[in-house]
């Protein structure tokens, strides 16, 4: 199914969702940014017939109904929520650890640009929402990076942004200014493309290593993405794989079961801590999970990982210091 079919039929369920009463076709055509910008009554006509049939194939209870007074004699249409909505769910204990992992990448509900429109014309055509029945629909990306929330604005806005970049080989913090072209992920990690304005050249950045608030620089729309570029592939031809590392991290007894699932050798020290040998390949990756585990976990080793935690750890304390 192509991305424009696909982005039709989702702005579709969530006009037909969105209300709590059925809808008639005029309505719906005016609701739907893609029905709206075809001027053509009879391909409106055809476009939606095929996509009723997509609907109810996917399993989406599409139904239509003459009941409500307010149509007169004209068909409503709407999604049956009962069938639509899911059954009471219960899961085992290693099934809702996999959907707590799963909830670290999406989390929340949002509607995109076209979607949102399409709300505010049923708005406009007195039709009263229910935003409650939208929940589920496209989730929303969340990391555990800090600036991703503001690079991908400015990816999205197309707007100049200036960040502090701690640099992989050498460790040291410079200022960056760019002009974004991209987000991406690899190997669990995300990354930004985009136009280094000081070096003249498109450049690849780990969001992991974005230090503190991320600058805007010039307006929205004030640069070009180049001609199909794809970040993908950028990121591939520029980032090589970081060669496999040992880490000795001492874990509280009965803890960070995940740490030792995982775990090369496991050797008790006391009553209270074990010493775990963890292999690794991204330091920061790894210094981003032992502060997420608190004081159930110390770093022994290496001194660069080491120092990665506590540069986490200060910067922790140093939120908690302004919020006071």
């Amino acid at each position: 199914m192509s991305s424009v079919k696909t982005e039709r039929l989702l702005n579709l369920v969530i006009c037909l969702l969105s209300t709590r009463r059925p809808l008639t076709k005029s309505q719906i055509r005016q609701a739907v940014p893609q029905y709206a910008d075809n001027n053509s009554t009879e391909a409106f006509e055809r476009m939606f017939e095929r996509d009723k049939d997509e609907l109810r194939e996917l399993g989406i209870p599409l139904v239509t109904t003459s009941e409500d007074p307010l149509f007169e004699d004209e068909i409503g249409y709407r999604i049956d929520r009962d069938a639509y909505a899911l059954p009471q769910i219960t899961f085992e204990p290693d099934e809702l650890a996999v959907l707590g992992l799963a909830s670290r990448v999406w989390q929340r509900a949002s509607l995109a640009g076209p979607a949102t429109r399409a709300l505010t014309k049923l708005t406009a055509l007195g039709a009263p929402q229910d935003d409650g029945s939208l929940i589920g629909l496209e989730p929303r990306v969340r990391t555990a990076e800090p600036a991703f929330d503001a690079l991908w604005a400015a990816v999205r806005d197309r707007v100049p942004v200036r960040f502090t970049y701690r640099t992989a080989r050498t460790g040291e913090v410079a200022q960056r200014s760019v002009e974004p072209w991209g987000i991406t992920s690899r190997s669990g990690r995300w990354y930004l493309t985009g136009h280094d304005r000081d070096r003249g050249a498109g450049r690849v950045y780990r969001l992991s290593r974005v230090e503190g608030d991320v600058e805007p620089i010039g307006p929205a729309g004030s640069y070009d993405v180049p001609a199909g570029h794809e970040p993908r592939v950028m990121v591939g031809d520029t980032v090589r794989e970081a060669p496999a590392r040992t880490a000795t991290v001492r874990a509280r007894r009965d803890a960070a079961q995940s740490l030792r699932r995982r775990s090369g050798a496991v050797t008790r020290v006391d009553d209270e801590w074990d010493e775990l040998v963890v292999h690794y390949t991204d330091e920061e990756m790894l210094a981003e999970e032992l502060v997420g585990l608190g004081p159930a976990v110390v770093a022994v080793a290496p001194a660069d990982l080491r120092d990665s935690v506590v540069r986490r750890l200060r910067a922790v304390v140093g939120e908690q210091a302004v919020a006071r």
